[in-house]
Formats: structure tokens, sequence, C-alpha cells
């Protein structure tokens, strides 16, 4: 991996761990728009163009505006920490497990682009969907294909999901506040 990927790691690592500890409702959704964003340039990175226009246009864009919407028409608490204390304990559980897969996971990964990539030395599977995806789903382009037809439900489950939480951020915002 390059300096940028390393780079962009560091910067979502941080802002997770910004994320749980930070008290203050705004900090951590300014915080959390900002990892949204970062796992958006990562996955742009890996070549994953599609998943990172998702994460851009929905954690990064919409349930931003959502959450700042929401915390706008309802009462916002005064907190007098702006950060939770660290619990010791869980922080070394945690960094164990990162260490661990640090050492032992990531160097098993296969570079971006690399052509022993299990998608590339295995082209009897690529081949199938490349052939056959007009035929089976009537759809032309290879990618659309593959989430529309065969991820079908996968991309349903999305769909409902974010009506879900459009549905609970109207009622929510349609909440009174008195002081």
């Amino acid at each position: 991996m390059s300096v940028l990927a390393y780079s962009l790691v560091v910067f979502i690592l941080a802002t997770a761990v910004a994320t749980a500890l930070f008290r203050d409702v705004l900090s951590v959704i300014i915080v959390f728009g900002a990892y949204s964003l970062g796992m958006a340039i990562l996955y742009t990175y890996l070549l994953a163009p599609d998943v990172a226009m998702t994460e851009a246009a929905i954690g990064a864009g919409v349930t931003t505006l959502l959450l700042l919407l929401t915390i706008a028409r309802t009462s916002r608490p005064s907190t007098d920490d702006i950060r939770e204390r660290i619990h010791v304990p869980a922080v070394v559980a945690v960094g164990a497990f990162v260490l661990l897969l640090g050492t032992v996971v990531l160097p098993e990964m296969y570079a971006v682009g690399l052509t022993e990539t299990p998608v590339w030395s295995n082209p009897d599977v690529t081949q199938h969907y490349i052939r056959e995806t007009y035929e089976q789903t009537g759809v032309q382009n290879a990618v659309t294909s593959v989430l529309a037809a065969y991820r079908g439900f996968d991309t349903f489950g999305e769909a409902v999901v974010v009506f879900a939480a459009g549905v609970s951020t109207l009622l929510v915002l349609k909440r009174e506040v008195f002081a």
C-alpha cells in the first residue's frame, strides 16, 4: 500500500476514535461526516467507485445533513465535558485486536490491481459473469446486472434501511420542542 492509503487509514481510525470519545453531539456529527468522507476516498483508492459514491452521498452527505437537521429541530443538551473518559481495558483490548489485524491480516492481503488476486487468477468466474450476464438478466452492463439481479435482495435491503431512516427522521423532525 502507498503512503496515501496508510494516511487514509490513520485518518479514518482517528476520526472513528474521536467519534466515540466526543460528548458534544455537534462535534460527533461533524467528525462522523469526516469519517464517511475518508471512507469514500479510501473506496475510490481501492478502485470501488460505486461504493465510494454511495458512501459519499449517504454517509457524508445525507446522514450528516439529517443529523444536523435533527439537532437543529430538537433540544441540544449542554455538556460540561467535551470528551468521554477513556476506558483503559477497552482501549487495550481494541488496540491488541487492531495490532493483530495489522500484523497478521494486512500482510496477507493482495495489492490493489495485482494480477495474482483471486478474481484474476480464476478467470472462469469472471468470464461467466461477463458472458452470461445479458442472457441471464437482460442487462447489458455487467456491473449493473450484478447490483440489480445477482445482489437484488441486498440492494432491496439497503433501500428498506434508507426508507426506514427517512421515515424515522421525519418523525423526529416533526416533534415540537418546548423550552
